[in-house]
Order: structure tokens, then sequence, then C-alpha cells
């Protein structure tokens, strides 16, 4: 046999599947640093985002609340500056400045006295126009109060009211700032916790599934990813393993067609070369024609033999869309029996649709379920000695065709065994009824389909008995 061998093709298989793992896999680095990257990208996204998020409603709330704290604080503070501005008043206007020295030695936050004309440029609009009004004017931060002592120019001020006035905390930073980032740091070390017992699991899938899939790249067919630990990467764990044992199955698939198609063009390419030698030594015509449709037989045979493997491998990559349609059952069983009734040359064949109801209607394929039906006369016509029966009848809500022959039927231990490609009895392997396998295979392909099941038995008129059942409506 020239051409490529049936390994060449095989590792050339192997080779691109090997090829497309490495192509679609990432050159990643060793687990602990890439982990640690890994875990530091989520930390920091995740981080900045909550802080973000958090200080921007913080920023809302707080001014929202601006007006509601404002009032509260007027209304904290408004006893405490009458007092002041009573002790003022009793003092001449000339000694405020001294007074209110007097008095801010004995708070904690900070008194003062300014020019009302200075504050045109502190304070909004409307709090001008509150000091104004004789109210009481808070800053923006909510921090200073301004309160215009009678009709004077003048303005007492008191705070900023989170002042610390002792010098040795002077330096400090405020307590609530001080408050804040511990609260924040308490925050970030907790989640950082957390996320770290999230992300570990997580890159443990990731390792596993990126070790699987170099093992498949490097034509480890066998490799398999373990159960994923996270419940984020069980579905694509699953999918990489019904992956992987659908490609094994595609290359075994392969190799199996490989193998057996070589050793079945063996035979036919020897006996055309063998007829060929004879042809170019051999003058009588009788022999000549004889010759010539031997090799024209072969030729049939090659034919025959790439049509089923290509229909065989088309069902074993993947099962065609079926396209399901009503038929009234009865006629369609006779017609199909009827179109390969000549290939039985002088058997018997008789149909039996008398245990069926009248105008039946079931759901097939009908590009398909004829292949199959056809393929199980054909391999009744090779062993029959006389008859064929094929019978058809209702069991259990599934229709159910018997085909009948009365050959020498087959062993109970090989019943099974000739639905499986490439699989021949011994007794087949003679040209006269040899074939390769693929029929019956196809056959229960077919069947598998339409949600059905092929099995062979033995039959009552003493050959063999095979069976094809299958649910009505699809």
């Amino acid at each position: 046999m020239t051409g490529t061998e049936p390994g060449d093709g095989r590792e050339k298989s192997q080779g691109l599947v090997r090829s497309l793992f490495r192509v679609s896999l990432p050159r990643w680095r060793g687990g602990r640093y890439s982990l640690s990257k890994l875990f530091f990208n989520f930390y920091l996204l995740a981080m900045g985002s909550f802080v973000a998020i958090a200080f921007t409603a913080d920023f809302v709330i707080s001014t929202a609340q601006r007006g509601i704290t404002d009032d509260y604080a007027r209304r904290f503070m408004r006893g405490t500056i009458t007092l002041i501005e009573d002790e003022l008043y009793r003092t001449p206007k000339r000694d405020w400045e001294k007074k209110i020295s007097e008095l801010d030695a004995k708070f904690s936050y900070r008194l003062g006295i300014v020019e009302r004309i200075t504050l045109d440029s502190t304070l909004t609009a409307p709090q001008v126009n509150k000091l104004d009004a004789g109210d009481i004017a808070i800053d923006h931060d909510g921090d200073i109060m301004y309160r215009r002592l009678g009709t004077s120019s003048k303005v007492l001020v008191v705070g900023p009211l989170a002042a610390n006035r002792n010098p040795e905390l002077k330096d400090r930073l405020p307590l609530d700032l001080r408050l804040r980032l511990l609260t924040w740091s308490l925050i970030g070390v907790i989640f950082g916790i957390a996320l770290w017992f999230w992300v570990r699991p997580i890159w443990r899938d990731l390792e596993t599934l990126r070790q699987t899939a170099r093992d498949l790249g490097d034509g480890n067919f066998e490799a398999r990813s373990p159960q994923a630990r996270s419940q984020l990467f069980a579905p694509l764990s699953d999918t990489m393993n019904s992956m992987a044992e659908r490609v094994q199955q595609l290359l075994a698939t392969h190799r199996e067609l490989s193998s057996a198609i070589s050793h079945e063009l063996r035979t036919p390419i020897a006996r055309m070369r063998f007829a060929l030698e004879m042809l170019s030594d051999t003058d009588d015509r009788a022999e000549r024609e004889r010759l010539w449709a031997m090799m024209e037989g072969d030729l049939d045979e090659l034919d025959h033999l790439i049509d089923t493997s290509l229909t065989y491998a088309r069902f074993e990559r993947e099962a065609p869309e079926p396209h399901f349609s009503s038929v009234h059952f009865a006629e369609w069983l006779c017609e199909e029996v009827d179109a390969v009734r000549l290939l039985g040359r002088d058997l018997k064949i008789t149909v039996d649709t008398e245990k069926l109801p009248e105008n039946l209607d079931i759901d097939v394929d009908r590009k398909a379920m004829p292949y199959a039906l056809r393929n199980l006369l054909r391999n009744a016509f090779k062993y029959a000695g006389r008859q064929i029966i094929v019978s058809a009848q209702l069991q259990d809500g599934k229709i159910v065709v018997h085909v009948d022959d009365d050959g020498i039927g087959i062993p109970p231990e090989d019943r099974e065994n000739v639905f499986s490609a490439f699989t021949r009895l011994d007794r087949s392997r003679d040209r006269a009824t040899g074939g390769y396998g693929l029929g019956l295979a196809i056959t229960r392909r077919v069947l598998e389909l339409h949600g059905g099941t092929a099995t062979a038995d033995a039959s009552p008129l003493g050959g063999a008995r095979f069976t094809l059942a299958w649910p009505l409506a699809q």
C-alpha cells in the first residue's frame, strides 16, 4: 500500500490536537508568584472599589445631613455663646479683647473677636445673612461658629471646636481621623484574609486545569481534571473532562478506522493487481472477461468500503441533527423492503404487519432509518437459506421491527459484538459473505439517534433475529 501509512495519520492527528492545546494555553509563571500576583490584583481592585464607594456614600450622606447637623450644633452651643456674650456685655467695649483672652483660657476650644468685614470672604452669602440677622453662622466645615455682638462691628468667634489645646497632643492627628484610619486598617486586613481564602481554591482549580490542559497538549489523553474545589470552576472542569473524553474517542475511532480500512483495502487491491498480471498473460477472451468482471467487483467493493467508512466516521464524530417526519408505517415498511428485494435473489421475503393498528403513523428520520433497515436486510441476504420474515408490532409504547432469517444464526457470546465496527465472525470472512462490520454498527447509531435500540437474538426460523425498537413519537 502506497501513500501515507495509518501511523502517519495518527501522529498527525495527535500533533494537531497538541498544537491546539498549546496555542490556547498561556505560559503562566510559577504557582506561588502568580498566586500572590492574582491575590494583590484582586485585593487592590476590590478594596479600591470598596473604599471609593464608601467615601462617595459618606460624602453624599454628610452633604444631605449637613443642614440637620448645623441646626443641632446651633441649639447645642447657643447657651454657651449667650453666656460668653453676657460676660462681654458686662465689660466695657474697650476691654473686650482682654476679657475674651481671659475666657479663652478657660475653654478647651478657642474664643476670639474679629471685625465683621473680614468674614465676607470666609462665609457664604447665606451664612453672612444669618450672621447679620443676629443668628449663629457656621462655616463650611461645621467647626467654627460666628455670632455678631449686638449692633457693633465685632463678631464673636467660637472654635475650631475640634482643636486640641494640649501642647503634648497638638501634633497628633485628630481623634476622628485616627479612628477612621484604624477602622479602615481593620477592614483592609479582614478583607484581605477573606479574599485570600476565596482566591486560593480558585487558584488551585486554575492550576489543575492548566496542568490537565498541558498533559492533553503533550498527548496524554488519559489525563482528567480532578473535581473542582470552587463552584465557579466546576462547570469548566466537567467541560474539559468531557472534551478530553471526546478527543480520546475521536482519536480511537481514527486509529480504528485507519487500521481497519488499511487492512480491508489490501485484499481488493491485491486481487486487482493479480487480475491485471493475469490479464496481460492470457489471450483467452472468456478468461479476460472473467478477470475484467473480477476487477469491476473489486472496484465496487472499494467504493462500498469508502462510503460505509465515511458514514460510520460521520456518526462517530458527531451525531447528525435528526429530521423527523410522520409516515404511515405499514406502507413505509413495505416500500423499504421492496426497494432491496431484488438483492435477495431467490429468497422468499415476507413482510408481516398484521399486528400493527390500522393507519398507524410514527415519527422517523426518513433519511437515516431506511439505512438502518436496509443494512439488516443486506445482512440477512448473506446468511439466509430460503426465507426472510420482516415483522412489526407495538410493544410498551414502542414500535418493534424484527428481521428473521433461517441461516446459521449467531452464537450468544457474539450477539453484542456484531454491532461493533469492523467486527466479523469467523464464518463470514470469505468473499461470498464477507463485509466490513460497519453496517450493523451504523444501524445501532441510527437507532440511538431515534432514542431506540438495535439487538440480536435467535430467530424462530432457526437463524438470527435482529430487532429494532424506538418510540412512536419523537
